[in-house]
């Protein structure tokens, strides 16, 4: 699904347009004749109730997490644990399911570095990558209603891989999560998502290149223009024209920087703002859009997904999914083989968020009605008062 443009090296063609979905997978950046092995055509893949989910690079480095941060009853993990925790369940061949920023700190790790060493631009060059998006969102879900502890939470996770304008990027992802907790329910999900979106955009520092594509991508969502002109738009302007201080082009990096942070954070925001908080319609977008697609789609996936509930989104899809997920696809070293459910995720993501109100909030925890009681900043114009506590 990688289009990436026609400069440099590696040329795929005209990107995709909406047109395309449901039509024969085209040659990318992976390979030129060969299709996905999940599907020919660029289509929804589901696993029935039947089947077994896989993890993969979005999903499994966020589940060693979890699990490191259940088990040792901790809210915040040290350098020493991220490191013991990669080493003990990360795959040691070369198809290990790491890329770029992510192998390079695995590498540095290896040789005895701890984070944020591994994030140091002097050891590790692709700390610019995309690698801590996909890695770290799930620390805002610990902290609902509380973006500025979420950050503190994810702040080693992140800078386990990435640094400077990545790490930020990193940032709004994880404050987009944290938010997704606590925005009025009665409003549409269009709205809520402005919303969080506009209160994430304050934490980006506003002269540096994720700011002014976020406010460059907003800026041609409000114009009235498809999503594909906006697509073909951060195009020009940040991998031609390198706009804004964006630079990756002119650095002749592998496949002009379409594993970069920036240029994905770019096309993540039209999926967000043009799928206007519609699920099917945002991975729709965000699937065609361009550069390392799965990636922000997933993260988008997620968050709707999160802020709709599983009922909502097999009636959004008609149909049941498997509650089940094989993390031994891609890792190692976790109890019955690997194979663990949706529901026991779920358990061990509320107690660690219990630990995290308790003891890094000073909140409290309400028996009576299986709330979280949590001190918000009243100036976030997002948030609501009462957080239910979602279990099974």
């Amino acid at each position: 699904m990688d289009k990436i443009g026609n400069i440099g090296e590696i040329k795929t063609g005209d990107f995709y347009v909406r047109n395309d979905w449901g039509k024969p997978d085209e040659p990318n950046i992976w390979s030129d004749t060969i299709p996905s092995e999940l599907s020919h055509n660029i289509d929804f893949v589901f696993k029935d109730t039947n089947e077994i989910w896989g993890s993969d690079d979005d999903t499994d480095i966020e589940y060693i997490y979890q699990y490191l941060m259940y088990n040792q009853n901790t809210a915040i993990l040290t350098a020493k644990q991220i490191r013991e925790g990669w080493l003990n369940h990360i795959i040691l061949k070369e198809e290990n399911y790491l890329w770029v920023s992510n192998q390079k700190a695995f590498d540095l790790m290896l040789q005895g570095y701890e984070p944020p060493e591994t994030s140091d631009t002097f050891l590790n060059e692709h700390t610019e990558m995309i690698d801590a998006q996909l890695t770290t969102e799930i620390f805002g879900l610990f902290a609902p209603a509380r973006p500025d502890v979420a950050i503190r939470l994810a702040h080693l996770p992140i800078r386990t891989t990435a640094n400077l304008e990545a790490a930020k990027i990193a940032e709004f992802y994880v404050i987009m999560y944290s938010l997704a907790s606590i925005t009025d329910t009665l409003a549409s999900m269009e709205s809520r998502i402005q919303c969080m979106a506009e209160n994430a955009r304050m934490f980006l520092p506003n002269n540096s290149y994720p700011a002014h594509m976020y406010d460059y991508v907003k800026e041609k969502f409000n114009s009235g223009i498809t999503w594909e002109q906006a697509r073909d738009s951060i195009y020009y302007r940040y991998q031609v024209s390198g706009k804004d201080g964006y630079d990756i082009t002119s650095r002749e990096l592998y496949c002009n920087g379409c594993f970069a942070a920036g240029i994905n954070f770019a096309a993540s925001l039209i999926s967000l703002f043009y799928g206007k908080g519609n699920i099917s319609e945002t991975i729709k977008i965000g699937t065609l859009v361009g550069w390392d697609s799965d990636n922000p789609t997933a993260t988008w996936g997620g968050l709707l997904g999160f802020m709709m509930g599983k009922k909502e989104i097999e009636k959004t899809f008609k149909r049941k999914f498997s509650n089940r997920f094989n993390i031994h696809r891609t890792r190692k070293n976790f109890p019955n083989n690997g194979i663990d459910t949706f529901e026991n995720m779920a358990d061990m993501g509320i107690k660690i968020t219990d630990n995290v109100i308790l003891n890094e909030m000073n909140g409290k925890i309400s028996e009576k009605d299986n709330s979280w009681l949590i001190p918000v900043n009243a100036s976030d114009k997002c948030t609501s008062i009462n957080i239910n506590k979602v279990g099974k």
